[in-house]
């Protein structure tokens, strides 16, 4: 599932991704420490995949369904 990510960026503590239909969803970096603790650099070394965004220096991934279907309890 691509759900045709057209853009990523990182704001107020939170990583963000919007849609090319223009749909946008976040989650908190505190979730994931990795990114939390990342520096902008690292954070912005990222490779798409169909499912998700690889962070090969971090060992760190996300699923384009997690941020359509996840809410951290």
């Amino acid at each position: 599932m691509k759900n045709q990510i057209d853009k990523i960026w990182f704001e107020n503590g939170s990583i963000f991704i919007q849609t090319i239909s223009g749909e946008k969803r976040s989650h908190p970096l505190s979730w994931f420490p990795r990114l939390l603790n990342a520096s902008d650099e690292e954070r912005l070394n990222y490779k798409l995949s169909p499912f998700g965004i690889h962070w090969e220096n971090l060992d760190e991934d996300l699923s384009f369904e997690g941020f359509f279907s996840y809410s951290k309890q």
